[in-house]
């Protein structure tokens, strides 16, 4: 298990160091100049050499490459361009907003999803089964950004329900502030996990021993669940993985779209201030997410598939 766990780490290594270098690159190509931006049209020609300067913009591009690698590795991503606040703190402070929405998110989508795969599985072409598919067809037709702001004017604006904004305080609050949407995607969410968990679960209930356990008398129930849905949860784990990460890239719109704070929103104003900074902070954070999930499911699968400790 052990060596199965650090062959895949060591397989993670070379992603996020592609990652780095990919966006590195991309901030120097990306057109405009970061100083015109974050000091402005009327800076003059010695203002805007000055913060070059103290931003280590005039560096040579290895060397400003060699001090973002080395500033990733030792947590010191440095200072805002255009606040001056330091990178990893505005990082620490958005980060719980997008990990709650996100696993907020992520168990609205297992609580209505794997009950709707179940549901379809075993009504099979039935009005259940039409529905769940039908439900799936619209939950991935609709952008979530779309649902969203449809939710938002519903819910908030015109019923006054749900807060049109922020983060809240507390844990209620915070849980009350999230609710919305973390719905909107999970609807989307639902959509996918429903579908998988039928497939899934439909190939399983074909298997030999699944007959077999109905042909000895076992109750549906205990068939369904027991020798069903827990042999199906390898594909499902498989999904669920891949799940996460859509739910976290598309937390992104979605902080907007609520105006709540998180590390999307940190780095869509940060790209449009060109914040060279903040937006290769936000974006390794995002990559470390992507291994740490890949990680995580890694480790699931072990618990779902012991054939995988032996190997």
């Amino acid at each position: 298990m052990a060596k199965y766990l650090l062959l895949r780490l060591a397989d993670a290594i070379p992603t996020v160091f592609l990652v780095l270098v990919l966006v590195f690159i991309a901030m120097r190509i990306l057109p405009g100049d970061p100083a015109v931006a974050a000091l402005g049209d009327m800076a003059t020609p010695e203002q805007l050499a000055l913060f070059r300067e103290r931003m280590g913009l005039n560096d040579p591009l290895w060397m400003q490459f060699f001090n973002f690698v080395k500033g990733v590795l030792t947590l010191d991503l440095g200072n805002s361009m255009m606040s001056n606040q330091n990178v990893v703190g505005l990082i620490l402070y958005n980060l719980p907003y997008t990990i709650e929405l996100t696993v907020v998110a992520m168990l609205l989508g297992l609580i209505m999803g794997v009950p709707l795969g179940v549901l379809a599985a075993t009504n099979r072409n039935k009005a259940p089964d039409s529905a769940v598919r039908g439900f799936s067809l619209i939950g991935y037709a609709i952008p979530d950004f779309y649902l969203g702001a449809l939710l938002l004017i519903t819910f908030s604006l015109n019923l006054g329900w749900f807060p049109i904004n922020g983060g809240g305080e507390g844990f209620a609050g915070r849980m009350y502030h999230v609710f919305l949407p973390a719905l909107t995607l999970a609807f989307v969410k639902a959509a996918f996990i429903g579908r998988l968990t039928r497939t899934s679960l439909l190939e399983v209930l074909s298997k030999d021993y699944v007959r077999t356990a109905r042909a000895k008398g076992a109750k549906e129930s205990r068939v369904i669940y027991r020798h069903g849905l827990r042999n199906a949860l390898l594909p499902l784990t498989t999904g669920l993985g891949l799940s996460t990460l859509a739910t976290l890239s598309g937390s992104v719109a979605i902080e907007m779209v609520f105006n709540r704070p998180g590390i999307g929103k940190l780095l869509i104003n940060a790209i449009a201030e060109r914040d060279y900074a903040v937006i290769q902070g936000g974006v390794v954070v995002f990559a470390m997410f992507v291994v740490i999930i890949n990680l995580l499911m890694d480790l699931l699968y072990i618990v779902v598939d012991p054939r995988i400790r032996m190997q």
